[in-house]
C-alpha cells in the first residue's frame, strides 16, 4: 500500500463516528444472507468522503484507487469511487475517458452496493455511453448479478436527464420482473425521472405495466402523480 493511499484511510479513520459504525451495517443490510453480507463500516459520512476524494483526486494514480477500491471498509471504496467520479469529470478527451471507463469495468466486482452503484455509474459509465451503443447495458442487465443489473438500470439517469429515454425504458421493460426490490426501486426511480422530463413518455409505458410490475417499483414510479391518479394507478382503475 502507497503512502498516499494509507494517508486517505488513516484521514478517513480519523473522521469515524462511532454510532454511525454501529448504524451502517443494519442500513446497508451487511447480515448474514443480506444483500450487502460481510461488509465492513468504518462510520465515515459522505461529506467527510468527499472531502478526502476532493483533495487527492488530482494526485492519486490509477493503481492507487485500485488499492482503495479493492479495500474491505466500505467507506473506502466508496471515496475511491467519488475520486474517480471527480478524476473523469475534468477529463476532456474521449482517449482519457474511455481509459477510467475500462479501469472501473475491470474493478465492478467492488462496486458491491446500491450506494456504491448509484454515486458512480451514471457519472463514469452514462457520461461516456450517451451518444455510443449500448449492448453493455444490456449485457449487465442480462448477467444475474445484483450489482451489475443495478449499474445498467441506473446508469440511464445521465440518459434520461438529457432527453433520451429509450434505452432506459428497454432496460426497465428487461428488468422490471427482477426478483430482488433494489431493482424494483431501481427501475421505478428512473421510469419516475423520465416522467419528470415527460410525463406522456412515463405514462404510456406504466399503463402497459402497471398491473403486473412490481408494486414496489410502481410506488417509486408514480410518487409524484397527482393523488387521485396515483389512486388509480394503485387501485388498477385505468
Amino acid at each position: 500500500m502507497s503512502l498516499l493511499t494509507e494517508q486517505i484511510i488513516a484521514s478517513l479513520t480519523d473522521n469515524a463516528i462511532s454510532g454511525k459504525a454501529e448504524y451502517f451495517p443494519r442500513f446497508f443490510k451487511s447480515g448474514q444472507g443480506e444483500y450487502g453480507e460481510g461488509d465492513k463500516f468504518l462510520g465515515v459520512i459522505v461529506p467527510e468522503q468527499r472531502k478526502v476524494a476532493k483533495a487527492v483526486y488530482k494526485e492519486i494514480t490509477l493503481d492507487e484507487i485500485e488499492e482503495l477500491l479493492h479495500d474491505t471498509y466500505h467507506e473506502v471504496r466508496l471515496t475511491a469511487l467519488f475520486i474517480l467520479v471527480y478524476r473523469y469529470q475534468k477529463l476532456k478527451s474521449d482517449h482519457d475517458r474511455k481509459q477510467l471507463v475500462d479501469f472501473y469495468l475491470n474493478n465492478l466486482d467492488y462496486v458491491n452496493n446500491w450506494d456504491l452503484v448509484d454515486s458512480s455509474c451514471h457519472q463514469i459509465l452514462g457520461h461516456y455511453y450517451l451518444e455510443k451503443e449500448k449492448t453493455l447495458f444490456y449485457t449487465l442487465a442480462d448477467s444475474g448479478h445484483l450489482w451489475r443489473q443495478r449499474t445498467a438500470m441506473i446508469s440511464s439517469y445521465y440518459w434520461i436527464k438529457r432527453g433520451s429515454y429509450d434505452d432506459a425504458l428497454r432496460l426497465a421493460e428487461k428488468l422490471i420482473d427482477h426478483p430482488h426490490d433494489l431493482i424494483h426501486k431501481a427501475v421505478g426511480w428512473m421510469l419516475r425521472e423520465i416522467g419528470n422530463k415527460d410525463f406522456e413518455v412515463e405514462l404510456e409505458f406504466l399503463r402497459k405495466h402497471y398491473s403486473t410490475m412490481p408494486r414496489t417499483a410502481l410506488r417509486y414510479a408514480i410518487e409524484k402523480f397527482e393523488p387521485s391518479l396515483r389512486r388509480l394507478f394503485l387501485n388498477g382503475s385505468l
